[in-house]
């Protein structure tokens, strides 16, 4: 039996070298866990996802979704203005973006933010209101002067307030979709992804972005504005008028 050489390692010329240094690798950015809920109000029903259930410190399979188990889940503090926002946006249609204060198993607070866009019907009128929870957990500051904590806490806030800007403008955006699906469902009778494919196709041809498209679509259906003259073409093709018997 013939036995194989290992390799032969090259020698360095610089026997006591050591190898250099390697930097630092920046710590991991803390997961931020983030759930959504939807309330219908025709039904009076919550639905929300299993995250949601985690961050409320709920089983996954307890208790019903409802507005007492969202709100007696947060801390006492916070219950009224929760509970205001959620009325005021369902009867006015205002969205919002709390800041909250979650409890934990072991008694302590977990900071998160609370956001809700109301999604309106062909009429207006609010129809449900669809949102997210997000904890927000603390990060790793390097340790740093009195002055650059307090620099660190200011930009943490900033970053905090875009991106609640930007959930609330996903949502909306989603929204403004799901209810020129409706409008377009309703007049052609055809199904969502059909509804669905229209819009990208209105896009497509008008250049506009999907999401502006359903304002515009929205904001015609109800009565607010003109539906421009480029997306009332395109949509007479997609959808001609039905001949009168």
């Amino acid at each position: 039996m013939t036995t194989t050489p290992y390799p032969t390692l090259p020698r360095s010329t610089a026997s006591s070298a050591r190898p250099a240094p390697q930097p630092a690798r920046p710590a991991p950015s803390a997961r931020r866990l983030a759930g959504r809920y939807r309330y219908d109000r025709g039904a009076d029903t919550w639905t929300w996802s299993p995250e949601m259930s985690v961050l409320l410190n709920l089983a996954p399979n307890g208790a019903h979704p409802c507005t007492e188990l969202l709100v007696r889940s947060l801390h006492q503090g916070d219950r009224p203005r929760a509970l205001d926002a959620i009325a005021g946006a369902c009867a006015t249609g205002a969205p919002f973006a709390l800041r909250v204060r979650l409890g934990s198993r072991g008694g302590g607070e977990r900071p998160a933010v609370l956001v809700g866009e109301p999604v309106l019907d062909a009429a207006g009128a609010v129809d449900a209101l669809e949102g997210v929870l997000v904890e927000v957990p603390p990060e790793p500051r390097p340790p740093a002067s009195p002055a650059g904590s307090a620099d660190a806490g200011a930009d943490r806030v900033t970053a905090l307030e875009t991106e609640v800007s930007q959930l609330r403008t996903a949502m909306s955006s989603r929204a403004a979709i799901e209810q020129a699906k409706g409008i377009l469902m309703l007049i052609t009778s055809c199904g969502e992804q059909v509804a669905f494919d229209l819009l990208a196709h209105i896009s497509s041809n008008s250049h506009r972005k999907v999401r502006d498209v359903a304002v515009a679509i929205v904001e015609s259906a109800a009565g607010h504005a003109g539906l421009p003259e480029d997306i009332q073409a395109l949509v007479r093709d997609v959808c001609p008028p039905r001949p009168h018997h």
